[in-house]
């Protein structure tokens, strides 16, 4: 199943493993078990960057068919009495430029309150939280005028679909911030989303079973995610709550964004400057920029399209007897929930299944792609944090000592297009082939812990490159609180302590505490150079 959003899978790479470095070794050529690649990124096809941000932003190709006719979103809103409080919990945040002004400067008096309902009313009523959605204000919840009759009203027929934004934008706080939560203040597009509960927010939606393909489910009597238990046809809307809305299970600041029935949440990335960021995806799955955003609006956002002909073919390509009785068990919940009309997505159809490019065969309109494109290039990334000068100047000389061999230290410049494979980044890797699948496509194949299950269907074999990781942009590093794109490590210095053991994922560290905090701080002062 396809990955539709790049996912970081580490911070650093610091050599304690001369076999390692050695495979790193930048004057190699790519190999069937190398990681080193001398290719270039292949080149981005742009449009109109202005006519890109109002892509980037507001536009859904039709998904709001999906999230307000099968996942019924705002019904479970309105059922659920979320309240603007509520929504900042859940870590959504809100674009203050684009509440009435009036609504404005009321929130703005009961935010300096207690925010108790006796002091912020509105802060704890619903039908605000319908106001603020109502008016787009709500970053990546986007409110179409459905019936066409010149004004947003949902009471009236119109309807919520999702953009990219929803993952990949946040605000400047400069209103309010929620800590560990969303905020309010003036919209910052591409940095990733860290504090959005997106698993929560799914669990708002009044058939949550729509999300079906992208939850932790039985499949040929066998489960892979954290939950010790997988989801079925048979399973309740309380019990499809249950697994979404547990942290544990569905980490803060991830979303599971493929259609393979693993519970693979992995953490939201930044979309700026994605001229330095290729190839794409956790498993470097997609070479073009664009197949990312067509992937993510034809499956993703609108899962129905998985069973269509085109989808269900695709499922059964990617995942065999798995991908055949997922698409059987997502047919059956749909008719249960008397969903219809679907696939939602505007998109043509008759492509070739399977392609990176038209993964279930549709395509959305690639002008919209390419703007979007340009816009996202466009898009500058934050200045590192000021931190002590000595100090990162010395933990610089250790990261170009050490980690270079996959790294670079010019952030300024392209990543590496290397996949690092899996053997390599994780010494424990030892997966059981589940299935084989034909060529180029690898085995499907699963190795006990979460590190490996974002790559257990999905890898760049689709496009006849190796099973590993791509290297992630080190930039906007000083507001992550969790590494690897499994969420499984709790800060930098941890990512870089050694403690974590020598077959734990990314096990490249600083023995000594000090080097090991001076290096913490040059990765937390990182960014592109660029004066802004």
């Amino acid at each position: 199943m396809p990955i539709f959003h790049r996912k970081a899978f580490c911070m650093s790479m610091l050599a304690i493993s001369a076999a390692l470095m050695t495979s790193c070794d930048s004057g190699s050529d790519a190999s069937k078990d190398g990681v080193i690649s001398k290719a270039k990124p292949e080149p981005i096809a742009m449009g109109n960057p202005a006519a890109g941000k109002e892509v980037y932003r507001f536009e859904t190709f039709g998904n709001e068919g999906f999230w307000t006719d099968a996942a019924r979103m705002p019904e479970g809103v309105l059922a659920a009495k979320v309240t603007p409080i509520d929504a900042l919990k859940i870590g959504l945040s809100v674009d203050v430029e684009m509440l009435p002004p009036a609504l404005r400067k009321a929130l703005a008096a009961e935010l300096a309150t207690d925010l108790s309902p006796a002091k912020a009313p509105l802060l704890n009523d619903v039908k605000t939280t319908v106001q603020i959605i109502e008016a787009n204000a709500v970053i990546g919840i986007v409110a179409k005028d459905s019936n066409r009759d010149g004004r947003i009203d949902l009471a009236k027929g119109d309807k919520v679909g999702v953009s990219c934004t929803i993952c990949h934008a946040i605000t400047d706080k400069s209103v309010y911030d929620l800590p560990g939560g969303g905020s309010i203040g003036r919209r910052v597009d591409g940095p990733a989303a860290l504090t959005l509960n997106m698993g929560k927010l799914l669990a708002t939606a009044a058939n949550s079973r729509a999300v079906y393909p992208n939850l932790q489910l039985e499949l040929g009597g066998k489960t892979i995610g954290r939950a010790p238990k997988g989801l079925t046809p048979a399973s309740n809307e309380a019990e499809v709550d249950a697994y979404l809305s547990n942290p544990a299970f569905y980490p803060v600041g991830t979303f599971d964004d493929t259609q393979d029935g693993h519970g693979n949440p992995v953490v939201n990335v930044p979309l700026f400057r994605q001229d330095l960021a290729a190839p794409f995806g956790s498993a470097g799955e997609h070479a073009i920029l664009e197949n990312i955003g067509n992937a993510s609006y034809t499956s993703n956002l609108d899962p129905t399209t998985l069973v269509t002909p085109e989808g269900r073919a695709f499922l059964e390509m990617m995942g065999g007897a798995a991908g055949v009785e997922l698409a059987a068990g997502y047919a059956k919940i749909l008719a249960e929930t008397k969903v219809t009309g679907h696939p939602f997505v505007t998109a043509s159809s008759g492509h070739p299944v399977g392609d990176v490019a038209s993964p279930v065969g549709r395509k959305v309109d690639r002008t919209k792609l390419l703007d979007m494109n340009a816009y996202m290039v466009a898009l500058q990334a934050p200045k590192g944090a000021h931190v002590d000068t000595a100090a990162a100047k010395r933990g610089r000389e250790r990261f170009t000592s050490d980690c270079t061999s996959c790294h670079n230290v010019d952030q300024s410049v392209p990543v590496p297009t290397i996949l690092v494979a899996m053997s390599d980044i994780s010494p424990s890797y030892a997966p059981e082939v589940l299935a084989q699948r034909t060529a180029p496509l690898s085995a499907i194949q699963n190795s006990p812990g979460t590190f490996d299950d974002k790559m257990i269907v999905v890898d760049a074999s689709t496009r006849g490159e190796i099973r590993g990781n791509a290297l992630p942009m080190l930039l906007d590093l000083d507001r992550r609180s969790v590494f690897l794109h499994d969420s499984s490590v709790q800060g930098l210095d941890a990512l870089l302590d050694p403690a974590r053991g020598p077959q734990a994922p990314h096990p490249f560290y600083v023995a000594d505490a000090k080097q090991r905090s001076d290096m913490v701080l040059f990765l937390r002062s990182l960014d592109t150079g660029d004066a802004h």
